[in-house]
């Protein structure tokens, strides 16, 4: 199963995050220290935790402003309070478990503070009420058996009246029929089965459709049972977790039983290694201290199958790992020249050194920070995740934090590899760890006060500048970078206009209905009025530019400032209405494809515009959206675009959005041929 929507409340610096979206892959976490994103993550954990991790303790999760008068107080009670709650996705897998009819199930739960997990299922069929109808069933089917069994038994029958004894205190219109009273309504149904006459389908009929209302709950029950053995472990995982690379097994387990960690995140790692070998720290250090057989050959055979099953399973362990590990760092590499890890003991230590090309064993620690993160974290996901690690979610908190920024350029890639077979939500500080075509990905972590708290917002939008940061480094490094590496450029008006061109002309490019040329670049300048200084700074380098205007205000304002037309003539000075329907007044770039995008809001963000949009034509889409939803936002309305164009093709937009983008594009590749 896919998660898909996640909520945290009631922990730390958290009081409501509200619901956020999470992606199928990857989804990135940014904003400025303290905002709590470390918070969602270990809330998050807890949905379904590894063994062996802790869950909530009151006195430490709950937000320590509100304990005294709150928990301390009794007036909130643990197991009433909710914490963290996740909605997930059924995939294929899951499906092929359930009964027909729930094709479109929602699994959610939620962990409350006391750490006890309630669940439920959207989709299916409901519990059914107790209703009029069903009522006049049972009392006509009940009439029916009083009958057959009055002429069967010779004498008057109570059927009937156990009937009524079971819904005598049923209220039509709100007793569900779930619990005590379906198993009762049951038993009394599997009492009457020989009295309903086979021969007439009515009754028939009516006994098998009251039947199977008592055994929706029960259906649903199981159900539930099932999708709970088969919710993703949440392994989480941050930079102090680390494998130590020489430890004396001996005192390790000392301190492991005598409860003396001298660190626990650091010892933490070395517990895990010790995990995925399959031993504990005392087993394998009873296993080094192995006696000298000298010439009885009992014990010698003892003690060579004592060494070699340590062996064994220390040789299984590293193999694994150097697979994981090969296959996302550095991949493009031949096994002749890929790393490979080894995990060695001799007598009571325990080594873990990495063999190079060169084939030199080195330890762990002269490896770079990155390298010991990746084989740190490997050590601890196969560990937490156990034999689930392919239906694991993996929770990063800062990956790669002391890589060089182009590696962790390349890193970058190394998390969406692992996305691939486990979603991954990670937070980062860095512009290198978000790429220009991944802000769709991102969620915005912020806490503008303490009594507000922390706050997730799905769309690129936050009040504090410091939260916006690495986006903005992101777009300003990805700019600087290719600002004069193509001849030619179409210059955006902001970030929206990015998205919708990039993502509307790969929709027309599969159809083969046009091909925005692949050299030009898309340059968004963040506002109208800073388009100039874009287009001026790429002109004198000789490059060919142009720029695509909306025909509002804004668009107008910056079409007639001088140094534009002289910089880059009429021509290059492309408008959203010189394309856009005529009925549009002051088009922008959203009315290109106004009845797509008012399709999508109803049925992605529940913005329903559909009747005003209909009624007034001529009035840009946007600025119906601004008036007629509350904390509208042009992202968020972009970001479900882009979404919807993943699933769907140039067919799936109206013949007459179609031509416009299909003049749109033809008059870029124009004027920047």
């Amino acid at each position: 199963m896919k998660l898909i929507k996640v909520r945290v409340q009631n922990y730390r610096s958290i009081r409501d995050t509200g619901w956020f979206d999470v992606e199928q892959a990857k989804t990135i976490m940014v904003g400025p220290n303290e905002a709590g994103k470390t918070a969602v993550l270990e809330a998050l954990r807890q949905i379904n935790r590894p063994d062996g991790v802790k869950g909530f303790d009151p006195l430490r999760d709950y937000p320590r402003k509100l304990y005294n008068a709150d928990i301390q107080s009794q007036k909130r009670d643990p197991s009433d309070i909710p914490v963290v709650s996740a909605q997930f996705e059924l995939e294929p897998d899951d499906l092929a478990e359930l009964p027909d009819g729930f094709t479109d199930t929602i699994y959610s739960c939620t962990r409350y503070l006391d750490n006890k997990l309630k669940h439920s299922i959207k989709g299916g069929p409901e519990i059914p009420i107790f209703s009029e109808e069903i009522r006049k069933e049972l009392i006509r089917l009940a009439s029916h058996v009083d009958k057959r069994a009055a002429e069967e038994q010779g004498g008057e029958s109570d059927l009937s009246v156990q009937l009524t004894s079971i819904i005598d205190d049923w209220r039509v219109g709100t007793t569900r029929i779930s619990g005590s009273r379906a198993e009762e309504l049951r038993n009394w149904l599997d009492t009457i089965i020989d009295f309903v006459d086979e021969n007439s389908k009515t009754q028939d009929r009516r006994h098998t459709r009251l039947l199977k209302y008592t055994r929706i709950d029960d259906e649903r029950s199981e159900i539930l049972a099932s999708l709970h053995n088969r919710l993703p472990v949440f392994v989480y995982f941050n930079n102090y977790f680390r494998v130590r690379p020489n430890l004396h097994l001996r005192y390790f387990a000392d301190r492991v039983e005598q409860g003396t960690l001298d660190d626990d995140w650091y010892d933490y790692g070395n517990l895990c290694l010790l995990k995925l070998l399959g031993f504990d720290p005392r087993e394998l250090a009873n296993l080094g201290d192995a006696p000298d057989p000298g010439n009885d050959l009992e014990a010698f055979e003892q003690y060579r199958s004592q060494l070699n099953e340590r062996q064994i399973q220390l040789n299984a362990a590293s193999a694994r790992l150097t697979t994981e590990i090969r296959s996302i760092w550095n991949p493009d590499k031949t096994r002749a020249e890929a790393d490979t890890v080894r995990i060695q003991a001799d007598g009571q230590y325990l080594n873990v050194v990495i063999e190079d090309e060169l084939g030199v064993d080195i330890e762990i620690d002269q490896r770079s920070a990155g390298f010991q993160w990746l084989v740190s974290f490997f050590v601890v996901f196969f560990a937490e995740a156990e034999d689930t690690h392919a239906n694991a979610i993996l929770l990063l908190d800062e990956p790669g934090l002391s890589l060089h920024g182009l590696k962790q350029r390349e890193f970058r890639q190394t998390i969406s590899r692992l996305s691939e077979n486990n979603q991954t939500l990670y937070t980062t500080h860095s512009p290198f760890l978000v790429g220009p075509d991944e802000l769709d990905l991102v969620r915005v972590v912020e806490m503008k006060d303490r009594d507000s708290g922390t706050k997730v917002h799905t769309s690129v939008t936050a009040s504090d500048p410091a939260a916006l940061l690495p986006l903005q480094e992101a777009l300003g490094y990805d700019l600087a970078q290719s600002l004069f590496a193509q001849r030619r450029n179409l210059v955006l008006e902001g970030l929206t206009d990015f998205w919708y061109i990039e993502a509307t002309a790969l929709l027309l490019r599969d159809a083969n209905l046009v091909d925005l040329n692949e050299r030009i670049a898309l340059l968004p300048a963040n506002a109208a009025g800073k388009i100039v200084y874009f287009a001026t700074i790429l002109h004198a380098n000789k490059l060919k530019v142009a720029a695509l205007l909306d025909s509002d205000n804004a668009g107008d304002q910056a079409a007639k400032q001088e140094t534009l037309i002289h910089t880059l003539g009429n021509k290059n000075i492309i408008r959203t209405g010189d394309v856009c329907p005529d009925s549009v007044t002051k088009p922008e770039i959203e009315d290109l494809l106004r009845d797509t995008l008012v399709t999508i809001a109803k049925s992605e963000l529940g913005w329903d515009v559909v009747e005003v949009a209909a009624k007034q034509s001529q009035r840009p889409i946007v600025d119906i959206f601004t008036a007629e939803i509350d904390a509208f936002s042009k992202y968020r309305l972009a970001k479900a675009y882009v979404r919807w164009t993943r699933e769907h093709g140039a067919e799936d937009l109206t013949e007459e959005e179609r031509q416009s983008w299909i003049e749109l594009i033809k008059r870029v590749n124009r004027v920047l041929r």
